[in-house]
């Protein structure tokens, strides 16, 4: 089993150092819409942090808008992505269309999902990543210490996608964890488009959790083909684009 995961992690290595184009670190990465960058306190999502992201709304453990929110950050950033995962159910030309294009993902499948958390560290200590994405159930607080010790050490962010298929695991996702911020993304009904088949889809994104900021709540236009979101235009200025009242985890 060692040597197994030696092997495997050297493979890694390799891949990474052949993606890698080389690349100027920032220490956050905006949204470019104004609404929810002056909401963080970096002025976007800080690097080199531990973030999580929640499914909402119905059969939220089936949906996608939470991966596809994942995709829309990595994909904005620079360089190799490396994506963990135990079950085989991630949609490559569902990343693409959120601007994460299919030869920057490294796929880390592991056989358990407990070895996922173990993988993510290790990948936070290639510097040469753009992101490391971890999709997970469990993340109790020590795991996700280690984890944000190790994106704080390298600047590499981690992206913590929370999945689950029972209610009992569902209610894992509300645990406190050391994550600096905690979003939760569920899809919004739009307004029915002018022609049949068109029109972008809208999400209503949440930030649960911020540290050194306040929850708030958004409705914008999902994930463009280059990872950016946007305010609908007939809804920029409603009054529920407005913090949440309460945090949760």
């Amino acid at each position: 089993m060692r040597a197994r995961q030696q092997t495997t992690l050297a493979d890694l290595r390799h891949q990474i150092e052949r993606l890698d184009g080389g690349r100027h670190r920032r220490r956050s990465l905006p949204f470019a819409v104004a609404a929810i960058d002056q909401r963080l306190p970096q002025g976007g999502l800080a690097l080199g942090a531990l973030h999580e992201m929640i499914e909402g709304g119905p059969a939220a453990e089936f949906a996608g808008a939470a991966t596809l929110f994942v995709a829309g950050i990595a994909a904005r950033l620079k360089g190799p992505v490396l994506w963990c995962l135990s079950r085989r159910d991630l949609f490559a030309p569902g990343l693409m269309n959120a601007g994460l294009h299919p030869d920057r993902v490294i796929y880390a499948e592991t056989f358990r999902e407990r070895e996922v958390l173990a993988v993510m560290e290790e990948g936070l200590r290639e510097q040469s990543l753009a992101a490391v994405v971890g999709e997970v159930t469990h993340l109790g607080l020590t795991a996700s210490r280690r984890l944000q010790l190790a994106a704080e050490a390298s600047g590499v962010p981690a992206l913590a996608l929370r999945r689950w298929w029972t209610v009992a695991e569902k209610e894992l996702t509300g645990l406190p964890s050391a994550a600096v911020t905690r979003w939760r993304i569920a899809p919004f009904a739009s307004h029915a488009p002018p022609t049949p088949g068109l029109g972008r889809a809208r999400w209503h994104v949440e930030l649960l959790r911020c540290r050194g900021g306040e929850p708030y709540s958004w409705i914008v236009e999902a994930c463009d083909a280059k990872g950016r979101l946007a305010l609908p235009a007939d809804l920029g200025d409603r009054s529920d684009q407005t913090p949440q009242r309460r945090a949760a985890g």
